[in-house]
């Protein structure tokens, strides 16, 4: 695969944060005309394309949560370790922001979570089952 132009690179940039073909091509300095006839066509240079497939995977693993991150935050609600801000009515129509621990169904919720997460409360029963063996040992009569 040959490298990209910067250009092509910009325009991959401009569409990931637009998603928008058309006008990340004018964006970046495509006249209008171009972008309307090849910048759809762009999205299929394959170069452009893996360009793009490959930013976007980078984006994702820093913006999505992973499960420890996850593990780690009910956790900290778990042990009322996270606030939360809320505003309370002081009067006179005025209001200011109070922070609080978590609800005591918060906490539930988190355990819960935290507790299915390793299965704390899967029932396991041990069952033994036997079949019955019938045997055919009746003498057939004439």
């Amino acid at each position: 695969m040959k490298s990209l132009t910067l250009k092509q690179k910009q325009f991959a940039d401009e569409y990931i944060r637009t998603g928008n073909a058309y006008q990340s091509a004018i964006n970046v300095g495509y006249s209008e005309k171009y972008a309307k006839a090849r910048s759809h066509k762009m999205l299929e240079n394959v170069g452009i394309n893996q360009y793009i497939d490959d930013n976007l995977e980078i984006i994702q693993k820093e913006s999505i949560a992973e499960a420890d991150e996850i593990m780690r935050y009910l956790t900290r609600v778990l042990r009322a370790e996270e606030k939360e801000e809320i505003l309370v009515y002081v009067g006179d129509g005025m209001q200011e922001i109070q922070t609080i621990q978590p609800s005591a169904k918060d906490r539930i919720k988190a355990a819960e979570l935290l507790g299915k997460r390793y299965r704390m409360w899967t029932e396991k029963h041990e069952v033994e089952i036997t079949t019955p063996i019938f045997i055919d040992d009746v003498p057939e009569e004439d």
